[in-house]
């Protein structure tokens, strides 16, 4: 009995001193972890860079998107109608604002414009014509009336002689902030610029038809080429003719008629003649370039002048199968292709 009492302390001795050993490692570890949670959420926390958010109201999202991303934020945006179709895009609000120190990774919360609510006509005085157009084309596009109705600049624009500048709009109908019940025309009345401005006019006579084309680009004035046959004594295809006389100071608004000798031949398959295009009228001469794309695919430069607009004819030789192509201000207008030539005809001064 005296041997089995003994085993039996013995072996609840060795079992409760494992059981001390066992639970002190368990807290030890249970201790090691949390102090190891705790350092890394310490560092997490501290470890993040300071940085300062940059004022970006009224810039471009995609600029303000770029200013965001070198700081190393996010942003967070909303949308918003504003109330002037020219914000369209660009940021009204920020939080945080400017100048304001964060963390690294912080959110920023963005107000962007969607555009205007055109439920009320917006003041147009004093811009520009062809900024107010391509407002209004771009809001009827884009669907920021709201579903709403639209307003329609009516044709044709009524223009006067003013002390501002070509194309400064001075009278509108309706008034700014009319409410807008129902499909709007607007009715604008726009500057021509000062009253008449003169211009002086070129010695064209004698001059090869493509350097009198070149001689154009220095004119901010209508013209238009009439194509006679060529009179003994003189080249063909050049100025014969032209009113009014070379170096006249005449008003701007003056159409200068230049005749032009026709070709005493023509290559097979070449054609020479007259391109026509009714332009609409500006307040101001507008950049128009006339080209050619022939056949072998080179692009040829016919004309390139400033047009207030109007009838528009420039004589041309080219290959049958080019393409005639009219641009306005960088905007294709029409183009032509060559046919070949009818029966041989003769060329009467218009």
């Amino acid at each position: 009995m005296a041997f089995r009492d003994f085993d039996l302390d013995s072996v609840e001795s060795y079992v409760a001193g494992h059981a001390r050993l066992f639970i002190s490692l368990v807290v030890g570890v249970v201790i090691l972890v949390g102090f190891a949670a705790l350092m890394v959420f310490f560092i997490a926390v501290k470890g993040a860079e300071e940085t300062m958010v940059p004022d970006i109201r009224g810039k471009e999202l995609t600029e303000a998107l770029l200013e965001l991303q070198v700081k190393e934020l996010y942003p967070r945006i909303q949308l918003r109608y504003s109330q002037s179709s020219r914000d369209r895009g660009t940021i009204l609000e920020q939080e945080p604002s400017g100048g304001t120190i964060v963390k690294a990774g912080r959110r920023i919360r963005l107000v962007v414009s969607q555009g205007v609510i055109m439920d009320r006509v917006e003041d147009f005085l004093g811009r520009d014509i062809d900024d107010v157009r391509m407002d209004l084309q771009a809001l009827a596009a884009s669907g920021d009336s709201g579903g709403g109705p639209l307003i329609t600049i009516r044709e044709p624009i009524m223009y006067e002689y003013s002390q501002e500048e070509a194309g400064v709009i001075l009278q509108q109908a309706p008034l700014p902030g009319t409410e807008i019940s129902g499909p709007t025309s607007l009715v604008l009345v726009v500057s021509r610029g000062p009253e008449r401005s003169m211009i002086k006019v070129p010695d064209l006579v004698g001059l090869p038809l493509q350097d009198a084309l070149e001689q154009l680009r220095t004119v901010p004035a209508s013209f238009v080429f009439s194509i006679r046959d060529t009179r003994d004594g003189e080249r063909p295809e050049s100025v014969v003719a032209q009113s009014p006389e070379a170096l006249a100071v005449v008003p701007s608004d003056t159409q200068l008629n230049i005749v032009v000798s026709s070709p005493n031949s023509l290559n097979t398959n070449e054609v020479f003649d007259l391109f026509t295009y009714e332009l609409p009228r500006n307040p101001y001469p507008l950049p128009v370039l006339l080209e050619a794309l022939l056949p072998s695919g080179e692009r040829k430069r016919i004309l390139q002048t400033d047009h207030p607009g109007g009838t528009l004819t420039v004589p041309y030789r080219l290959p049958v199968g080019s393409v005639l192509i009219l641009s306005m201000v960088g905007r294709e207008r029409t183009r032509q292709e060559l046919h070949y030539p009818q029966a041989s005809r003769s060329f009467e001064q218009l």
